[in-house]
């Protein structure tokens, strides 16, 4: 029997373990899916990790030790490249979020990873959660800024007459209002389709390697040599989904960044 005939109905159950799963109550009414839990595992595991890092930096003037080097990089790679590089003199009140946005979405991306878990931000839900406080976070600062009558005449040009200018406002404010859709759904895609790719490559390994377990014959040995090839592939797709869980934080942590710093600009 050819393995990859059995392909496509491991790969329909492989995608099909990826729909939310209450693990308490139901989803009709108030439920705790397997998302949820490892959404809190990782945000666990994240702060667990920073109080280590406070405790191990305390205890010395000097940075010492790898971990808090790496820590320590990671809050300076935040704080200039994403706080004071965008959003100049206001960085200082605005780090806190960005920062908590970048370090939540890459400990679910991660933990994500690891196998037998599952990314907290491996479902619509969640990232579509995120997104609305990032948005609701943005607007709030224009709001504050320009004032609510301020914000929103800010987001059509100065200059341009009407009909056009009320033409154009419709589009910006179409525009805002897409940037929290293509938050949710640009991360909630890329973490899926990488899963996606990993199962389905573990699963071709799986099926070419059975049936040296089930009856051993030589076409049964060469079927597990190819095995070896589907490992291989997978182990450099492991390595990409962990560039890509790395980016896809930066990403929605850089563009929450960006959209503050223009519901804050004086132009109009």
């Amino acid at each position: 029997m050819n393995p990859l005939d059995a392909l496509s109905g491991e790969v329909d159950e492989l995608v099909s373990s990826f729909t939310s799963t209450p693990i308490v109550g139901n989803l009709d009414t108030i439920g705790f899916t397997q998302y949820s839990f490892w959404f809190a595992v990782a945000v666990v595991l994240m702060l667990v990790l920073l109080f280590a890092f406070k405790k191990k930096q305390s205890a010395s003037l000097v940075s010492q030790g790898r971990f808090v080097n790496a820590m320590e990089y990671l809050v300076e790679f935040v704080r200039d490249d994403m706080c004071k590089g965008l959003l100049g003199d206001t960085w200082r009140k605005h780090f806190p979020f960005i920062a908590s946005l970048f370090l939540v979405v890459l400990a679910n991306n991660i933990v994500g990873i690891i196998p037998g878990c599952k990314p907290g931000t491996g479902t619509i839900s969640t990232t579509g959660a995120l997104a609305i406080v990032s948005f609701v976070y943005f607007i709030v600062c224009g709001i504050k800024k320009h004032g609510a009558l301020g914000y929103a005449k800010s987001l059509a040009p100065a200059g341009v007459a009407f009909p056009l200018n009320a033409v154009v406002w419709l589009i910006e404010v179409f525009s805002t209002i897409l940037r929290l859709i293509t938050l949710a759904v640009r991360l909630f895609c890329n973490l899926f389709a990488g899963h996606v790719v990993m199962g389905t490559f573990a699963i071709l390994a799986s099926l070419f390697f059975q049936p040296v377990l089930t009856a051993f014959s030589a076409a049964a040995v060469a079927q597990a040599g190819a095995s070896v090839m589907w490992v291989l592939i997978l182990l450099v797709i492991y390595v990409v989904e962990i560039m890509v869980a790395a980016i896809q934080a930066y990403v929605f942590a850089l563009l929450s960044a960006v959209y503050i710093q223009i519901a804050e600009s004086d132009e109009e």
